[in-house]
């Protein structure tokens, strides 16, 4: 029961919800892009991926400086209610706007987003 009441309240907010369905239209984000979508602070970002993590929802992975989240699949027991969150989803007016912003998003490199969030002296020689 504790998996399912972690599971319900990372997706209880509404931008970890708009991360989720982002990530179902894009096998993988940085979490510079997330940061661009929900124009929130870095720290702000961290901590709801820090929820969808800790939920066993998202897998992330570091490289280098940069931490790339992704859907966690490879759990079997949440295939349906990925099913479900999907099809809620396709429906919905402001996962389209996340959408359309995306693609503008995902254009930009995550160096670029970078200069343009923290400035350019977070990439020093980049």
């Amino acid at each position: 029961m504790d998996l399912m009441i972690s599971t319900f309240k990372a997706l209880s907010d509404r931008n970890r919800l708009r991360v989720f369905g982002a990530l179902f239209e894009y096998d993988e984000l940085c979490a510079c892009q997330i940061i661009e979508l929900l124009q929130v602070t870095g720290a702000t970002a961290s901590r709801h991926m820090g929820v969808l993590v800790a939920a066993g929802l998202v897998k992330s992975k570091k490289d280098g400086r940069w931490v790339y989240y992704r859907l966690n699949r490879s759990n079997e027991n949440l295939t349906g209610m990925f099913q479900w969150l999907k099809a809620g989803f396709n429906a919905s007016i402001d996962i389209e706007k996340d959408s359309i912003a995306l693609k503008e998003i995902t254009l930009v490199s995550p160096v670029d987003l970078c200069r343009k969030q923290r400035g350019e002296e977070c990439c020093p020689g980049k």
